[in-house]
């Protein structure tokens, strides 16, 4: 009976042995895609020939750990080659948990050059910008011709000798029909008193009357524009002399100094009337220039 459980035992390990593939009795294989590259590649682990042993499957790299699967006889797994990895050749393994195990190697690449592309600037060029032709026009001369005025003016002469008082002029700063100047004596001898009366200037305005530069005398003109004051020389020399009266307006008047003595005086009567003559005939005057201007 012994020897007849023995050779069933014997019958069915050698049945059993000629029932297992002959791919289970091959060692495990590992391989990677790609086999090269530089650090931080990321490869894929392929394995096979591995059975009867459930649990997980590890890939080693430089005795760590670089990735886990679940078991399989035959599969794969994703891993990126660890970053800082020097250039090389590097061994890995695939373990499973009965410490069934496959190598190969891989080979670590230098990184690649790094390229920078430079691109041109943008030149980016305007159209030039035209202005519109800029048209001038003439300008326009109106010329207005002033309407003619025609004045007649009357001249009257009045001849006098030596006895008559002066008359006066004006000169480039008045206006011959603005005033008058008169002195009552045309000949005076050094010392001698000598009276200025005058008319045309503005109401109360203040005069002064000049000759050779000195101040020979002042006053103030009424609200009718005329005025009298006397003329007292300073000092003064034989010859003819200018009396000038100014109160806005300019009055000349003449005066002769001699050393002789004078027979040729006026009275004072005289140089009265004549002065208001005078003062009359500027008033007639202004009268009858205020109707040609209407």
């Amino acid at each position: 009976m012994r020897s007849l459980g023995l050779l069933v035992a014997i019958t069915a390990g050698v049945t059993v042995l000629s029932a297992t593939p002959a791919t289970a009795q091959q060692p495990p294989t590992v391989t990677s895609n790609p086999s090269t590259g530089p650090a931080g590649t990321s490869v894929t682990f392929s394995w096979s020939g591995f059975y009867r042993c459930k649990g997980t499957i590890r890939i080693n790299w430089a005795g760590s750990v670089l990735a886990t699967a679940p078991w399989a006889a035959t599969g794969s797994v994703t891993a990126a080659i660890p970053p800082g990895t020097k250039v090389g050749t590097y061994t890995y393994t695939a373990v499973d948990d009965c410490q069934r195990m496959a190598r190969n190697q891989f080979v670590v690449t230098p990184p690649p050059p790094v390229t920078t592309t430079t691109r041109p600037p943008v030149v980016t060029t305007n159209p030039p910008v035209t202005n519109p032709p800029v048209t001038t026009r003439p300008p326009v001369i109106t010329t207005t011709t002033p309407p003619v005025t025609t004045t007649t003016t009357t001249t009257t002469t009045t001849t006098t000798d030596s006895s008559s008082p002066s008359t006066s002029t004006t000169d480039g700063l008045t206006n011959p029909g603005d005033g008058v100047l008169l002195l009552d004596k045309d000949n005076i001898q050094p010392g001698d008193d000598l009276t200025a009366t005058g008319t045309g200037c503005p109401k109360g305005a203040s005069v002064t009357l000049k000759s050779l530069g000195q101040d020979v005398g002042k006053t103030t003109a009424d609200d009718n524009g005329t005025f009298s004051s006397p003329v007292k020389f300073a000092s003064i020399e034989p010859g003819r002399h200018k009396v000038r009266a100014e109160c806005g307006i300019v009055l000349v008047g003449n005066v002769d100094v001699t050393l002789s003595s004078s027979s040729g005086g006026t009275t004072s009567t005289l140089v009265v009337l004549l002065f208001f003559l005078l003062v009359g005939a500027a008033m007639l005057r202004r009268q009858f220039s205020g109707l040609r201007r209407t």
